[in-house]
Order: C-alpha cells, then sequence, then structure tokens
C-alpha cells in the first residue's frame, strides 16, 4: 500500500483487524516492552498504545511482528520490489522478459526521491525529553531508540542519492549525556554510517546526523535492507511504499524526511565519545557500557499527528525474525547471485543470526575424481566470510549441493545432521583467529574481536549418527538430536581449569565406543540445552568462541591445521567474560496482566 503516513498505516491495520488498541495509561519504563514481548509470543497483531505515561505522544509497536502482516502491508509492491532486487543482481533477466522487467525499471524510475519544500509547516518542535521514554529491559542504561532511520551524507559527494539510511540504535538519555543536548549513537562495524563518518574525520569537518522516527512503513524496512550496491535506501523506499520519498532540508542544512513521524537533527564531532550502553540485544544478552559516537542535539521535530515507533529486541525470535523473513523474501537470490556457486545462505536466527551461518555451495573442482572432499566449498566460504555483514559470522556450516539437491539451510536439524554425518574432523575444520566478530558478541577477547570457525561437508555419508543416548554414557548426558550430547560440567573458572577440565574429559571418552556421536556440548544446563533445537544452536554458539572453545576428543595439530578423530567437544558454559543474559522483571510481568491484549 502507498501509505503516506505511519498514521495511514495505522488505520489500515486497525481497519483489517491487524492492530490491538491499548486506551489505558502503560509505563515507557519496561511496562511496553513487556506488552510488546507478551503480545508477540502469541504472534498477535500490532499495538497502539494510547497513552503513554510521561509523553503527550502516542506509540506503536510490533508493525512486523508477523510475516504475514508485513506482506499485507506492501501488498501491492512486493512483486515489482523483488524484480527490482533482481534486475539489479543479474541485469540479463531484464533481456530475457523485456515486458515484465519494464514495469519494474518504470517502478524504480517513479520511486526515486523527490525533494519538496511545502512540508515545512507541518512540522512542530520538542524536545528530546518530551518523546517516550521506553526503557525495554531492567539493566538497560536508559530509554533508546530501537526503530530509528538514521541518515547521513557522504562529505565528498553530497545529496540524498548518495547517502546512507541506516538503523542504528540511539540511546536517548542516562550515562553522562547531557539531558535534550545529548544522545548516544551506537553502529557496528560494516556499516555505511562508519564510512561517512571517516571522510568527515579526515577533513576535521562534524558529521551531520538526521534521525528519523515512524514514516511510512517502508522507511523502517529500507534502513535495515542489504541492499545491491548502486540501489540507495531512499529509492527503495519509495518502490516498496509506492510512494517517492519526500524530503526537504532545514535551515541549518540538516535533510529532514517530510513523511517521518519525528526527526532529530545533531552533529558528530571527530573522536568525541561517551559510554553508551548497557542495552538489552537481539542475541539474549546485553550489550555492555562501550565508547560510542555523542551526537550534539540541534532540533527535534515532530508532526502535529505523530505517532512514536518502537520495537524490542531480546533472544530470538523477536520482531526483528519477522523483518529478517520479510528481507529474505524480497532479496532471497541476491547473495548467491553474488557470491559464483553459492546456491543459499542463512543466517540462524535461533542463534542470534551472527553467530551462526549456514551455506550451500557447489562443488565441482575435481569431478573426475572418485574420492569427494571440500575444496570449491572452502573457496565459496572464503567469499561469504569476506562478504559484508557476512563477514562477522562466528561458526560457518558449509555442505556441497551435489550430495543432497533437496537439502536447504532452513531446516536447522537436518541441515546440522547433513553436515555431522559427513565431516571428516581431521581434515574439514578450519579456524581463522585474531579476527573481527560482531560487535554483540562478547564470547571473545574484547569488543569486535575474536575468532571464526568453517565447517565443511562434501562427499557420502562418514558415519551414522546416534538416535539414543549411548547405554555406556552417564546421567549427565542428554541426547540432543541423532549425533549430538549435551553434558553438564562444573560452573567454568576460568581458562586454566577449563583445560584440565576438557583434558580429563577427553581422556574418559578416548577408550569409549563414539561412533555415531560427533558433538559434544559442555553446558551449565544439559537439560535446557537438549530440550529443542533452539536452543542447542542458541546455548553452542552464543556462549563459545572457536578458537578457545571448540576441542575434540583425538585432538591433534599437522602443519598448523587442527583437527580431530573423535567427536568435536564445545564448551558452551557461561564465561565470566560474557554480557549478562536478559531476564524478564517478574513484577512487571504480574503488573501487566490488568491490559487485555488477546
Amino acid at each position: 500500500m502507498g501509505y503516506k503516513s505511519l498514521a495511514a498505516c495505522v488505520a489500515d491495520l486497525e481497519k483489517h483487524g491487524h492492530l490491538l488498541r491499548i486506551k489505558e495509561e502503560v509505563d515507557p519504563y519496561l511496562e511496553m516492552a513487556a506488552i510488546h514481548l507478551k503480545v508477540y509470543e502469541e504472534q498477535g497483531p500490532a499495538i497502539f498504545f494510547e497513552k503513554v505515561k510521561g509523553s503527550k505522544f502516542p506509540a506503536v509497536s510490533n508493525l512486523f511482528g508477523t510475516l504475514k502482516r508485513s506482506k499485507f502491508m506492501f501488498r501491492d509492491s512486493l512483486e515489482n520490489v523483488q524484480q527490482l532486487v533482481a534486475l539489479r543482481g543479474d541485469p540479463m533477466k531484464a533481456l530475457k522478459n523485456p515486458f515484465k522487467s519494464a514495469s519494474v525499471g518504470l517502478a524504480a524510475l517513479s520511486a526515486l526521491p523527490m525533494k519538496q519544500s511545502l512540508f515545512k509547516s507541518t512540522f512542530e518542535k520538542t524536545t528530546i525529553s518530551a518523546l517516550p521514554q521506553i526503557v525495554n529491559w531492567p539493566m538497560d542504561g536508559g530509554p533508546f531508540i530501537t526503530m530509528p532511520q538514521v541518515f547521513t551524507e557522504d562529505v565528498d559527494k553530497p545529496g540524498v542519492l548518495n547517502g546512507n539510511l541506516g538503523m542504528y540504535r540511539i540511546q536517548m538519555a542516562g550515562n553522562d549525556y547531557i539531558q535534550d543536548q545529548e544522545i548516544g549513537l551506537h553502529y557496528q562495524i560494516h556499516r555505511g554510517i562508519g564510512v561517512h563518518q571517516s571522510k568527515a574525520n579526515a577533513k576535521g569537518l562534524p558529521l551531520k546526523v538526521s534521525i528519523f522516527v515512524g514514516g511510512p512503513p517502508a522507511h523502517p524496512l529500507a534502513a535495515v535492507m542489504p541492499l545491491p550496491e548502486g540501489l540507495s535506501e531512499m529509492t527503495f523506499a519509495g518502490a516498496l511504499g509506492n510512494r517517492r520519498f519526500r524530503y526537504f532540508y532545514d535551515e541549518e542544512g540538516f535533510c529532514i524526511s517530510a513523511d517521518a513521524d519525528f526527526v532529530i537533527t545533531g552533529t558528530v564531532y571527530p573522536q568525541d565519545n561517551k559510554e553508551e550502553g548497557p542495552f538489552g540485544d537481539h542475541l539474549g544478552y546485553y550489550s555492555l557500557k562501550h565508547p560510542f559516537p555523542v551526537m550534539k542535539v540541534h532540533q527535534v521535530y515532530h508532526r502535529k499527528d505523530a505517532i512514536w515507533s518502537f520495537t524490542v529486541v531480546g533472544r530470538p525470535p523477536q520482531e526483528d525474525t519477522s523483518f529478517g523473513a520479510l528481507i529474505h523474501e524480497i532479496t532471497g537470490s541476491a547473495i548467491p547471485q553474488e557470491i559464483h556457486g553459492l546456491k543459499e545462505v542463512n543466517a540462524v536466527d535461533a542463534a542470534g543470526v551472527h553467530p551462526l551461518l549456514f551455506a550451500i555451495g557447489s562443488e565441482r573442482y575435481t569431478p573426475f575424481l572418485k574420492e569427494r572432499k571440500p575444496q570449491e566449498i572452502l573457496t565459496i566460504s572464503n567469499h561469504i566470510l569476506g562478504k559484508n555483514q557476512l563477514s562477522l559470522a562466528k561458526y560457518l556450516f558449509i555442505a556441497a549441493r551435489e550430495d543432497n539437491e533437496q537439502l536447504t539451510t532452513h531446516h536447522i536439524a537436518e541441515f546440522l545432521e547433513h553436515i555431522l554425518s559427513r565431516m571428516d574432523f581431521s581434515r574439514d575444520l578450519h579456524f581463522h583467529t585474531q579476527t573481527t566478530i560482531d560487535t554483540l558478541d562478547y564470547t571473545g577477547d574484547g569488543l569486535n574481536s575474536g575468532s571464526k570457525l568453517v565447517l565443511a561437508a562434501a562427499g557420502p555419508v562418514k558415519r551414522q549418527l546416534n538416535s539414543s543416548l549411548p547405554n555406556h554414557l552417564n546421567h549427565n548426558f542428554h541426547l540432543a538430536m541423532p549425533g549430538v550430547l549435551t553434558l553438564q560440567g562444573e560452573p567454568y573458572q576460568n581458562a586454566d581449569s577449563a583445560a584440565q577440565e576438557l583434558a580429563e574429559l577427553k581422556e574418559s571418552l578416548l577408550p569409549q565406543s563414539l561412533e555415531g556421536i560427533a558433538l559434544i556440548v559442555l553446558c551449565d544446563d544439559a537439560a535446557f540445552t537438549a530440550e529443542n533445537i533452539n536452543n542447542l544452536v542458541w546455548v553452542t554458539f552464543t556462549r563459545s568462541n572457536p578458537a578457545t572453545d571448540v576441542d575434540g576428543v583425538g585432538s591433534f595439530t599437522k602443519d598448523k591445521h587442527w583437527g580431530c578423530t573423535g567427536p568435536l567437544i564445545i564448551d558452551a558454559r557461561k564465561k565470566p567474560h560474557h554480557a549478562p543474559e536478559l531476564i524478564k522483571d517478574p513484577q512487571v510481568e504480574l503488573n501487566i496482566a490488568r491490559f487485555k491484549t488477546s
């Protein structure tokens, strides 16, 4: 639908039964987030909060809470946008079907951003403290903007079409920020804003930043899209929303999205940082306090009928899971087109996205030899780990498509079984050490620092995975899935004691029959970890650093290559340097029972 505003979208959702309206006053401290989490868990509707305590502005959340609702909002434009993205990745498609592609080209042309100054009179001014001060988790450092569209321009090539629109969380208050004058701008590595700030820093200039909140739903979706090179977020927003991205510049030269509900303008000066965080994040843990750019606030604008838009992140699945599903609907074929030989890739949401990637590629290097082993898929894995945000992955499991053309990366247990039954643990493990990982991942030895592990499989089945727990193993073991056991260990103390514990475990397992066992996960709660596949991948891959926590029975190092002869062992216990897990406030959970949410 070509929504002109967030209010129009809210009205359309309510008309079609996709919106829950809460009329009572709700506390932005934990209560709004708790209601959101409860409704999302029930796969419920979008939520409109009429009265937010301490603010005159209403708020909406869970707009993208289900894939069905997301597709409903873009029901008139989704197919054309899918074609547009595909054409960017493979221009030859236009020659194969010129009549269909012509309509897509016209849609893209009509979606170009449009500069209009007549909207200036529709905005009023307010302050940061007058906005809804929403705090999602008990240990958060203050209120955050969780659905921002952060716009910056290239100082060398100014203009909207060379601008970057990204979604980077904003801390509105708390810590050492001066109320109403400063806010915290958190962005991670491999983000477009970082390029813009680097260029501004090199010239000794402050970076101008405009933060948009609300607007048509195409705008926040554009801010999180991994778009092909040359396709701007603003053009994409216009194509997806069936309405050109309208903008103007204020008297200070800041870009203003004319359809946004709120716009915060400000400047970021070179090396001007303050502590930002903590913040309950999408891995299911807090991201801790770290120095990030501080933004000096210039103006806070709002529409007369402004609605504050927010979301809540936490252990998956959450609303951003549905975001990811919609992104896959739109761009599913784009990445494979960019990497030769890649069939599909999936950042596993249940494991927090960046900690775990699954991929399927072609294995065609030596078709003339009878023995099949990972070769081409290792080349593909290097491409994947060098590709934009995919490079933040920590574990990459990659399979050869020729072994099973029906295999998909979107069935977690089936994919793991395929890999683990075919891997040669003495050959098919490839570590990348002293490298970068996701900013939000604290399993490594510092911010953005850690290691990666590629686990590759090509060729016939090498082991039949046990579908029951071997009788000779004690009661501390649990069967999580065929070939995978969880083992409850003592609480982690330090690296030296962990090394001794693993050595003793390996020694005790070495003489035992472990033919159908491929992986043993050492953890704090074996029953919880083995309870379902989501628990298994979340615990295993969010609480381990490959270089320090992966071991194996019969381990060896030869010519700088590490391998093992028996099952892999991953130490996925909580470590002292890990971030705290997100835990709901029990009193708040009791408090929100007064609201009718279903």
